[in-house]
């Protein structure tokens, strides 16, 4: 059921994009129909999975934790693409997307912070810690984690010290080319480590988890 209701809503958007023009209103549909269809995964995954009283909870987390991903994987997508297209350093839509994704990408860390030990509480288990880097599951878990560190040091670096430096150069009218250059490939590479991430995460789909065996 959950398969079908993706497909559904995926072709739902599709006819969207094609049959009606651009705007800020289509813009919004596509959000939420996007968020639907990550959503629906939890429910032919392992969320799924977990019996007894704490699989609402594990179900909750593992919806809070896709949804949470696709706002920050889409939105680095998204302003990878507008940095690559955008060639004039002082252009205003660059500094609205750049300050609009740092709010947005606080929120989506913490949330798949919470959620994702929430869900390793269920998958893995505090009992198992010890012996996680002894099954495929556990190896490809600690990749995850590794590239997700990854992923926050170059968040927090483009947060806290390239952007800030971008927005000097502007304001004390000295060439900006430098620092955007230096954003931009950041970026870019903030976004592979993602990729990777839902390559990893693909793969630990298939595997049964620590808690299962």
């Amino acid at each position: 059921m959950a398969m079908v209701a993706r497909a559904a809503i995926a072709l739902l958007g599709l006819v969207v994009v094609v049959a009606l023009t651009p705007g800020r209103a289509i813009w919004w549909l596509m959000v939420v129909l996007g968020l639907l269809v990550a959503a629906s995964f939890a429910w032919t995954g392992h969320g799924a999975a977990t019996e007894g009283p704490g699989g609402v909870i594990h179900l909750v987390a593992d919806v809070i934790h896709t949804v949470a991903a696709a706002l920050w994987l889409g939105a680095l997508a998204a302003l990878t693409i507008l940095l690559l297209r955008r060639t004039a350093p002082d252009d205003l839509a660059i500094h609205r997307a750049l300050h609009g994704f740092a709010g947005l990408g606080t929120l989506a860390v913490a949330l798949l912070v919470v959620t994702g030990l929430a869900n390793s509480w269920f998958l893995v288990g505090p009992e198992r810690l010890e012996g996680l880097g002894t099954s495929l599951y556990g190896q490809l878990l600690i990749a995850k984690l590794v590239l997700f560190v990854l992923m926050l040091a170059l968040a927090a670096d483009n947060r806290y010290r390239l952007t800030p430096s971008l927005g000097l150069k502007l304001q004390g009218a000295e060439d900006p080319v430098a620092a955007l250059q230096r954003l931009r490939r950041s970026i870019a590479v903030e976004a592979a480590l993602g990729a990777a991430i839902l390559g990893v995460v693909a793969v630990m789909g298939t595997l049964p988890p620590p808690a299962a065996l």
